[in-house]
């Protein structure tokens, strides 16, 4: 037998020690990818598994002109962390810009040592390795062994450019979630403006004086966390409305979620709302979150709302009052932050004294009314949503629509029952029916909507093109037409706003106050 070779012996247990060191280094970058904190965990590593007692990372900033400390270990605690070096400076920019490992038997020798920087013992060896992603040096780790440990130099310089390429993997995927959450944030970003701009102010038509009272309570109510029952008519925009408190207000960031309580019956619904733990009932073969859930940190809005039975209505009551519920079948109480908004077309008021719907729970919704007023009550901003509903029609078919002012006219007189649904029922039914594109006077009439008095007219259609009209009668029928706008009048009539203004004055027409 030959006794062994103590040198082979110690490159051995290096070699180990190295495997170990490297194994451990995985785990630390694997771990997580906030650089600082693992690249710092990194160099406490590489000393204790190799004695590396000195050592430092460092990455370029983002405008690429200096490299700054990410990571340092074993050094003075009055080194300046916020120390950079650019390309060629000292023997860290040496290192990034030749993008080569420097080894150095003492620092002090190299005559790219700075004194002044301090961080590294200027008569220990120094190891400096490039961190590379794909084929640009991104960083440079720098590492000092012990003084006794100078005859393995080369191969410590090696195991440090192992390092050194995992580092420059961390930092590459670094940097791509920093990009891709970046792009989501700016995404994210782009959709709640688009989805403000949508569901905003903007997006609800109507300047008579009743739509502007109802944009003022929504701008004010939007502003809090009130709980806000939306009254109206069916087709008068209850959702949009619910739509625009929820967007314009500090929970736009959560969810909208939303719900037609007459859609179901009631043991569907309370699991709809409540949700259900597995098991609860025949079919439940999961755990399900409900609406409330779902809604959390945002909006619920319930629409009609006065269709829920008694049962039902004390079960929502304590949610709206305790913020409150469990699941069906579930015995844990769950605390929700949702506010609610509720919608109905039924008169709670005598539906409270019919008995069929709970006072309390009437007074705990009706903390902020809204009011829509059905469409005719505000006629004259009909050519205006016919308008819009023509351009979204257009879209929807990929083609350009255009509507006449005969067909308007039309639209001015009808009672529209359906409201703004009813409308947009007719112009897209219309919009069918047109060859060309156009929608006129008879497409109209087609689409079912009748040409008859308004009831809040008192007057029936006139043709504007009559020629028996004489000028002071066409004048005041496209204002009765146009519900006394005189701008909308003009526009009836091929004119100016200056000429009718000048013709309202000369023909001692008095303008009716709308």
């Amino acid at each position: 037998m030959t006794a062994s070779d103590p040198l082979d012996e110690a490159r051995a247990a290096w070699l180990e020690s190295s495997l170990e060191a490297l194994y451990r280094v995985s785990r630390v970058l694997s771990r997580s990818l906030e650089l600082r904190e693992t690249l710092a965990e990194l160099l406490r590593v590489l000393d204790e598994e190799c004695g590396f007692n000195r050592a430092l990372v460092t990455l370029s900033e983002p405008d690429g002109e200096a490299m700054a400390i990410s990571a340092l270990h074993g050094v003075d605690s009055t080194i300046d962390p916020d120390i950079r070096w650019r390309a060629g400076e000292g023997v860290i920019g040496s290192v990034q810009q030749r993008s080569r490992p420097l080894v150095l038997q003492r620092l002090a020798e190299s005559p790219d040592y700075l004194r002044q920087r301090g961080v590294f013992d200027a008569d220990a060896p120094f190891i400096g390795v490039p961190i590379r992603v794909a084929h640009e040096t991104v960083g440079v780790l720098a590492l000092q062994p012990p003084l006794a440990v100078r005859e393995r130099l080369d191969d410590d310089a090696h195991f440090a450019e192992m390092v050194a390429n995992l580092i420059g993997q961390t930092v590459r995927l670094s940097r791509q979630v920093r990009q891709e959450r970046r792009d989501i944030s700016e995404e994210r970003d782009s959709l709640r403006r688009t989805v403000r701009s949508h569901f905003g102010f903007d997006s609800i038509i109507g300047h008579t004086a009743v739509m502007r009272k109802v944009f003022d309570q929504v701008r004010q109510v939007a502003k809090w966390n009130t709980t806000v029952l939306v009254r109206g008519e069916t087709g008068t925009g209850k959702e949009l409305i619910a739509q625009a408190i929820h967007y314009n207000s500090p929970r736009a960031a959560g969810p909208f979620v939303k719900l037609n309580c007459a859609a179901l019956p009631e043991n569907l619904l309370e699991s709809e709302l409540f949700g259900h733990e597995k098991g609860a009932f025949t079919g439940a073969l999961t755990q399900r979150k409900g609406r409330f859930e779902t809604a959390d940190a945002g909006t619920l809005f319930l629409d009609e709302i006065g269709e829920i039975s008694a049962s039902f209505q004390a079960k929502l009551l304590r949610v709206l009052q305790e913020g409150e519920l469990e699941r069906v079948g579930g015995v844990r109480t769950l605390r929700v932050d949702v506010r609610v908004i509720a919608a109905t077309n039924r008169d709670l008021e005598l539906e409270v004294e019919a008995g069929k719907f709970r006072e309390d729970l009437f007074y705990r919704l009706n903390v902020m009314p809204i009011m829509l007023p059905p469409l005719r009550e505000r006629v004259e901003d009909i050519p205006e949503i016919a308008s819009f509903l023509v351009g979204k029609v257009a879209k929807m078919q990929g083609r350009p629509l255009s509507i006449t002012d005969s067909a308007l006219r039309i639209l001015l007189h009808h009672a529209w029952p359906g409201n703004v649904r009813e409308l947009e029922n007719c112009i897209e039914r219309a919009a069918v029916m047109s060859e060309d594109g156009v929608i006129d006077r008879d497409l109209v009439l087609i689409s079912g909507v009748e040409e008859r008095v308004s009831p809040m007219r008192g007057g029936g259609s006139v043709d504007l093109d009559d020629p028996d009209l004489d000028e002071r009668e066409r004048v005041i029928a496209a204002l009765e037409q146009a519900g006394w706008v005189q701008a909308k009048a003009a526009r009836l009539l091929n004119m100016t706003p200056r000429q009718i203004a000048y013709r309202i004055q000369t023909l001692n027409i008095k303008v009716r106050q709308i």
